[in-house]
């Protein structure tokens, strides 16, 4: 037991630190005043202050996403808590450790509908993987450490803890928490031997990647592993950098707008060897790829959350392990005597080479020649991120992750998330350099948070792509409900004087020619750069136009 008192609030920074937490991402609030005080005069610990409690917590997501330990996110009560939720969502679906910190009405008024009173284990309970509030100020070292190791032990998520505004007030005496460690699971050794005999025996083996809980170690040994055995490897939904995507095994990734090839490869495969990944909605393409619940392909399916074991798939063999020790131990077991697969391990990443090839699209904008460029000029350090909208096409399919961890796009689907994340990664990494790729609709869920950039004075830079109209919407709505268009168009501002207003560099691009250009003076510029992108509506998809769906359709209704 410490010999000083101190408040609730100076024992919750002290244990944040003790932790390893060197950020807070957060919008001040009355409800914690007494724990923004304890972080006065700190060099310990910085507070980045946002613009909107939503932008908060995706850049703590984001920031968990980057750094394997949990991203912390201080929001207040009520209307704080829920513009966070969007973030805790996120942190949910794509397997990221987070905390969010919620400060809350005093303990002598609950349950009288006080001013912003919430029961947060009821409103985050369903996406949380851990929600409570802490009444003792003495319990708050036990309380951190439990948040903690909740949300990096097996499969890795978000988790809520409730302060009361009066119990972070109190002076209290208490003994200092322990430093989180971390765990991870290791595989059965009967299952690696079995998983090397199965693909031995294999033809048309295909190793698929995703999930949360992976570090640096853990895709080295990966590589190493798949390299020694030329396996095809591809990778889930938004999983882009888990394999260099240049490296000669990587076939492409399993997600929205999938190369042919690659799903042709998927279903005629023998053995799958699913590490990390739960092949959720996106990955499975509504879960028709693979059969439900018993996958047509043998497989096996390695998952680092009891939890999720057979949830959804009933392979033919489960492994309850980490990416890392499982991967790490398929990697010291050297190569398979047999690698018949070898030569279409080739053919499979020339189909990836040959799906990233420039073609055109309508309009004086062409973003596959734009993207080439891009894959030529960006070191394999830099760092992407989006939100989500049919823009997400050019750089989810277009661009080739090289290094992990240069890929920050939400597996959840939200909208939004682009700036926030780009924000987190320049703050976690000022020397690369980090580029967000935003529709015009999705920029302006987060787009107050360009203005924390600016106070951050961070070097990003941002691709607003500006058709004037909710893309993914409108393309659904064409195909389910062709010309009857209604609710998807945007007025929008002009994006690059917006950006000049903030403080930030403002170009716009309206032909091809104009974009490299303007690309390097936003790379040079020592401050956030936005170079807003002018797009054909016609320039919907990669494969297909605006009209072309719409043609379809009506094909199909008269049909």
């Amino acid at each position: 037991m410490t010999t000083t008192r101190r408040s609730g609030g100076e024992i919750l920074i002290d244990e944040l630190v003790r932790h390893g937490t060197d950020r807070i991402f957060g919008v001040p609030g009355e409800s914690y005043l007494a724990a923004l005080d304890a972080l006065h005069g700190r060099n310990d610990i910085a507070f980045v202050i946002c613009r909107q409690e939503g932008g908060a917590a995706m850049m703590a997501e984001a920031d968990g996403k980057l750094t394997g330990r949990p991203g912390v996110c201080f929001v207040t009560r009520g209307p704080g808590a829920t513009n966070a939720s969007a973030g805790v969502h996120i942190a949910r679906q794509d397997s990221t450790p987070m905390i969010l910190l919620v400060g809350q009405i005093a303990r002598e008024a609950r349950d009288r509908e006080a001013f912003q009173e919430v029961d947060y284990r009821q409103m985050f309970g369903g996406i949380a993987k851990w929600v409570a509030e802490i009444e003792d100020a003495r319990r708050i070292p036990e309380y951190l450490h439990r948040a903690f190791m909740t949300a990096t032990t097996g499969r890795p998520g978000p988790v809520v803890l409730a302060l009361p505004e009066d119990m972070l007030t109190d002076e209290v005496m208490t003994e200092p928490g322990r430093p989180w460690q971390q765990v991870r699971a290791h595989p059965d050794p009967a299952a690696v031997e079995t998983t090397m005999t199965w693909l031995g025996e294999a033809e048309r083996p295909l190793v698929i990647l995703g999930g949360g809980g992976w570090d640096q170690d853990a895709v080295t040994a990966l590589r190493r592993f798949v390299e020694a055995n030329d396996l095809p490897t591809a990778v889930g939904f938004r999983r882009q950098d888990y394999l260099d995507n240049t490296h000669r095994c990587y076939v492409g990734d399993i997600g929205i707008g999938a190369n042919p090839k690659l799903l042709e490869r998927l279903d005629h495969a023998d053995l799958l060897l699913v590490i990390g990944a739960r092949l959720g909605e996106m990955t499975s393409d509504g879960y028709t790829r693979l059969g439900l619940p018993r996958p047509k392909q043998r497989m096996i399916q390695v998952l680092n959350g009891p939890e999720e074991l057979g949830r959804v798939y009933q392979p033919d063999l489960l492994i309850q392990a980490s990416p890392g020790p499982f991967v790490e131990a398929l990697a010291a077991r050297g190569p398979l005597a047999s690698r018949t697969w070898a030569l279409g391990t080739a053919d499979g990443h020339a189909a990836y080479l040959e799906n990233i090839a420039p073609l055109e699209i309508p309009g004086n904008v062409q973003m596959p020649a734009i993207m080439a460029e891009l894959r030529a000029t960006l070191p394999a350090e830099a760092i992407v991120t989006n939100g989500a909208g049919n823009y997400s096409a050019w750089c989810n399919r277009f661009y080739s992750y090289r290094a992990f961890r240069s890929q920050l796009a939400p597996t959840s689907g939200s909208m939004g998330y682009g700036l926030p994340a780009a924000i987190a990664a320049k703050l976690a990494h000022p020397d690369r350099p980090v580029v967000c790729f935003a529709g015009d609709g999705c920029f302006l869920m987060t787009g107050q948070e360009l203005a924390t950039a600016c106070q951050q004075r961070l070097a990003i830079v941002i691709l607003v792509f500006n058709n004037g109209m909710y893309g993914t919407i409108r393309m659904h709505q064409e195909r389910e409900y062709p010309t009857r268009v209604y609710g998807t168009e945007l007025a929008n501002p002009d994006f690059a004087r917006l950006a000049e207003a903030h403080g930030a560099l403002g170009l716009r691009v309206e032909r091809t020619e104009a974009f490299a250009p303007a690309f390097a003076q936003a790379l040079a510029a020592d401050r956030p750069a936005l170079i807003e992108i002018v797009m054909d509506q016609e320039a919907i998809t990669p494969r297909q136009s605006l009209s072309a769906i719409r043609a379809a359709a009506l094909a199909r209704q008269k049909g």
